[in-house]
């Protein structure tokens, strides 16, 4: 079990390893994760709630239990009222640094002073005084940070801090000694951290506008029909499962529902990211907040409230967002151990500096800037926000990523095998072929097939029937139909006899017709074949058609340097001439559910990251061993609850768009961390005065506290940056590691040869009398399908046989009759 908490109070990447390590060692938890981002944090296993709020106070910090709108992925907008609040503390701030500044520098402008303030001691005093008030202003700096020295769990606010109290605390000093203060720049370090802040908190915002912007989609209203024809208004929150609603142009609409009566032409851009409207009819499913553009009609609701599409995507987005990539382990590492560091490198910096002879004031300074330059919050984000915008992006165009490891992994993907027969095919067969036989029409053949098709139930039969329907063809009626299962149908259409099936359901085909059968079976098509009187009339072909998208998906993932593998359970002719249509570069043929998990882990020692598409029960098992598993949202329930990633719709070229955006996010990941990295790198030393001897670098402090205050908003608007990525736009794919761009004619089939599991089978014969007996009993049984060998004896009356499971003993006992012998018993061994 997993349980969701809010968290208050961390403020760097120094209080997430805090937090999470704190609540490690209650008892019962099994794993943690805390995002700075979304000041949340999620607990796996079964400890005591109580207990791990106790853990987080115990570290410093608040944790609640996060409540049920929040578990279902409603993003945590608190960001707004620390924006706020932050907007008023820097407005106060800024007024009072403003005559601060004038004071301490304004002789350097020559600005107008009062004489007063010119005298040593009052100038001071009233410096101090107006910087007291800004540190009193923002005295959050110096409650945090206190708390955290004093637990031994130090973050960026106590480095804020310490810098801050050492720059008033030193001037102090100095004003009553008679020496150079610099009060300005105890204000000017808070002012400029806390801008800094606030246009963190502000970009923050922008990463979950996607969150809140599916929020807001979702109707406030809904229009109820009741029993007695009339229409009520009411609020969402009390429509139930079972409830009928009215939607007319313009509405949106407020459940997932089924359409009972008329007919709409609906918005599904919000969920799908397709913009071109779906028309929806009775039996039609439709989804809350898509938009009715046009129509009218009346639904029943089947998913209401947290249940909808739109809710669960929320929640994914949501949890996608909270949750951590692996590149972020070593920003962790790094995070967990870098406050106390920063500490010790500006006491040796006050130490080495006291040592050179430059003084106490100097000394002071360098280690402030140490103190206040150094940023660990750029590490805490420097993941999460890309992760959460990417997340974002994913939402709009009908992407879902489960967590951030799947996000991840998708930029990372080298192989993508995908499930034929519903991913790359429509999963239902259409009438390609019309065949028909000298002296007969199309329409005449079609209008025959469909009288005798109309009443059967098997899909190629009702494919035949919507080709009929479509060109609209008038219905014959079909008297004394009958079916021969395995064979075909027939009936009497117009008085005459008319039969359809297999090539061995009527008379024998004539040489030109079976060439053109084969050739059918060639091209992957399956053909019925049909007689009227006993005459052949015609062939109707019927095949799994491609998705209009299927072969430029391929196209486009070749073209990213990704291999490309089919899986199918057909036989190899339909394999193959479905891989010749669509570029796909292998492809094995002839697999049970289970033999496509096994191809996806050879897939996985060569070694590559593999992703796995598809839409069936079947393909689960694939979907879950792959590294990444991509079910196609349209597809079973089973599919999508395996897979790491959905697309929402059943638009294949999502595919590549997916891998286009983790590709995106991973770079930006990897920008964010070595910005954050590089940043501290090089600004802790020049801070030190490590440059001052070789080039005359100093930096003042109030430099370093700006630096600070952008790096943090830099790493933020960098993620930001995802939001313009076109992720549906293969203009600029180039290969990652393949070189080599595959051509369409290139296709390895591969048909997986299944052994059968064998068995040994006695068998007690009477009747044989010499070896001849033997070797005409022998040759019978090895003659049946399935049998691998016989062992027999004339001398002992027995034949051992071994054959795989599908062997039937009536098989064997049959081939030995024929023979002239008895079979008394058959036994498995």
């Amino acid at each position: 079990p997993m349980a969701k908490y809010a968290v208050k109070g961390m403020s760097c990447a120094a209080c997430v390893s805090h937090v999470e390590k704190a609540v490690r060692s209650v008892e019962g938890v099994t794993d943690v994760t805390v995002s700075l981002l979304t000041n949340s944090m999620e607990v796996s296993g079964n400890a005591d709630p109580k207990s791990v709020c106790a853990a987080v106070k115990k570290a410093g910090y608040s944790a609640s239990l996060s409540d049920a709108s929040l578990l279902k992925g409603a993003p945590d907008l608190k960001n707004e009222q620390a924006s706020r609040s932050l907007l008023l503390r820097l407005v106060l701030s800024v007024c009072f640094l403003a005559p601060l500044m004038w004071i301490s520098m304004g002789h350097m402008i020559s600005l107008p002073m009062p004489s007063f303030l010119h005298a040593h001691l009052p100038k001071g005093i009233a410096e101090m005084i107006l910087a007291l008030v800004i540190c009193v202003i923002n005295r959050a700096f110096f409650i945090s940070g206190t708390k955290g020295l004093v637990r031994l769990t130090p973050n960026m606010d106590t480095l804020v801090a310490m810098g801050a109290a050492a720059a008033f605390g030193y001037s102090v000093y100095v004003l009553f000694a008679g020496g150079d203060y610099y009060f300005e720049s105890a204000g000017m370090i808070l002012t400029l951290i806390t801008l800094g802040k606030l246009l963190e908190a502000r970009a923050k915002g922008k990463t979950t506008s996607a969150i809140r912007g599916l929020m807001d989609l979702a109707p406030k209203t809904a229009v109820l029909l009741r029993p007695d024809g009339s229409e009520e208004t009411v609020p969402v929150s009390e429509v139930r499962i079972g409830d009928r609603f009215v939607i007319r142009s313009g509405s949106a609409f407020p459940a997932d529902g089924t359409v009972v009566e008329g007919n709409v032409s609906v918005d599904e851009s919000a969920l799908t990211g397709e913009s071109i409207p779906v028309d929806k009819e009775p039996g039609s499913p439709v989804s809350a907040a898509t938009v009715c553009r046009s129509g009218y009609a009346v639904c029943e609701a089947v998913k209401v409230g947290e249940d909808t599409t739109l809710s669960q995507i929320i929640a994914m987005v949501s949890d996608a967002s909270a949750t951590k990539a692996p590149i972020a382990k070593t920003a962790d590492r790094v995070a967990s151990v870098f406050v106390p560091a920063v500490l010790g490198i500006a006491l040796v910096t006050f130490i080495v500096w006291m040592i050179a002879g430059r003084g106490v004031e100097f000394a002071i300074a360098r280690a402030i800037s140490v103190l206040v330059i150094s940023c660990p919050c750029a590490l805490g984000l420097a993941t999460p926000v890309a992760i959460m915008v990417g997340s974002g992006v994913g939402a709009k165009n009908g992407i879902l990523f489960k967590d951030a490891t799947a996000l991840e992994t998708t930029g990372r993907i080298e192989a993508v095998a995908l499930d034929k027969t519903g991913t790359l095919t429509a999963g239902l067969p259409a009438v390609t072929d019309l065949i028909p036989a000298s002296g007969i029409s199309e329409s005449e053949l079609l209008e025959k097939a469909y009288a005798l098709e109309k009443k059967s139930e098997h899909p190629l039969a009702k494919a035949v029937v919507g080709c009929a329907e479509h060109r609209g063809l008038k219905l014959k009626e079909c008297a004394g139909f009958e079916v021969f299962p395995g064979n075909g149908v027939s009936g009497s259409v117009g008085g005459k006899s008319v039969r359809g099936g297999n090539a061995g359901f009527g008379p024998e085909l004539s040489e030109t017709d079976r060439i053109t059968a084969d050739r059918l079976a060639e091209e992957g098509k399956t053909p019925l074949f049909f007689w009227e009187e006993g005459q052949f009339i015609g062939t109707i072909a019927l095949a799994d058609t491609l998705k209009p998208d299927a072969g430029e998906t391929i196209g486009s993932l070749n073209r990213m340097g990704i291999r490309t593998v089919m899986l199918t359970g057909d036989n190899p002719k339909t394999a193959a001439s479905v891989a010749r249509q669509i570029g796909a570069e292998t492809v094995f043929a002839g697999l049970k559910p289970q033999e496509k998990a096994g191809i996806i882990q050879s897939v996985r020692n060569e070694p590559s990251v593999v992703a796995m598409v598809g839409d069936g029960i079947n393909d689960a098992p694939a979907l879950t061993v792959a590294d990444v598993g991509i079910a196609i949202g349209a597809g079973t329930d089973i599919a999508i609850d395996a897979a790491h990633v959905v697309l929402i719709g059943n638009d294949l070229e999502n595919v590549p768009a997916a891998i286009r955006l983790g590709r995106k996010v991973l770079r930006n990941i990897r920008e964010n961390l070595f910005w954050a990295f590089f940043y501290n790198v090089l600004g802790i030393p020049l801070a030190a005065g490590v440059w001052i001897p070789v080039f005359g670098w100093e930096l003042h402090p109030m430099f370093g506290a700006l630096a600070m205050s952008l790096s943090s908003f830099c790493v933020v608007m960098n993620a930001l940056r995802l939001n313009l990525v076109r992720i549906k736009d293969g203009s600029r794919d180039r290969p990652v590691r393949r070189l080599k761009k595959v051509k369409k004619t290139e296709c390895k089939i591969h048909t997986e040869e299944r052994k059968p599991a064998m068995k040994e089978r006695y068998m007690k014969i009477e009747g044989m009398m010499c070896p001849h007996c033997e070797a005409r009993v022998k040759k019978a049984l090895e003659s049946v399908a399935g049998v691998k060998s016989a062992d027999v004896s004339h001398l002992e009356g027995r034949a051992l046989v071994s054959a795989d499971d599908s062997v039937a003993d009536e098989a064997l006992k049959s081939a030995v009759t024929e023979q002239g012998y008895d079979v008394v018993e058959i036994r498995a061994e």
